[in-house]
């Protein structure tokens, strides 16, 4: 599975090393410094249970690249529409996107842009912050991810 994590801020930073554990093709859609750090350091997570730190792909744009069958949206929500502008290209061929917002005022605005089809429902229980130096630390011991189609 191709997976598109955009961010690789804590939650998307988290979530996007363990589907590169699960043997996913995870690439990160991160702004210019971020990718010139992950390039240079690796992703670092620091988990309560199985750290981990490995190497990543991360870009600043997605033009041009090989189809995703994932994306994984874990901006935030002031984010929300630069943040579809960014995955479009993945959307248009052929991926659905798995929102990690908080809320859901966000779902409407998703299902707008790519159509509801295309936007399943998410859910992730986790407290993970971004340290100064780049790594993610896990602060609690809950980590739980529920997703699936919103309907039918």
């Amino acid at each position: 599975m191709r997976v598109l994590v955009l961010g690789a801020g804590a939650t998307g930073g988290y979530y996007g090393a363990r589907m590169i554990q699960s043997g996913a093709d995870v690439t990160f859609l991160v702004r210019a410094a971020r990718a010139t750090a992950l390039d240079r350091n690796g992703l670092h997570v620091r988990a309560i249970r199985d750290p981990v730190h490995t190497r990543v792909r991360a870009v600043s744009s997605i033009a041009g690249a090989t189809p995703f069958d994932l994306v994984l949206l874990s901006c935030k929500a002031y984010d929300l529409g630069t943040a579809i502008d960014a995955i479009r290209p993945a959307m248009e061929t052929g991926a659905c996107v798995l929102p990690l917002l908080n809320g859901v005022r966000h779902l409407d605005t998703l299902d707008a842009a790519f159509g509801k089809q295309k936007v399943l429902g998410g859910l992730c229980h986790i407290s993970v912050t971004l340290d100064t130096d780049g790594s993610i630390r896990q602060v609690g011991t809950i980590d739980r991810l529920t997703f699936g189609r919103r309907s039918g």
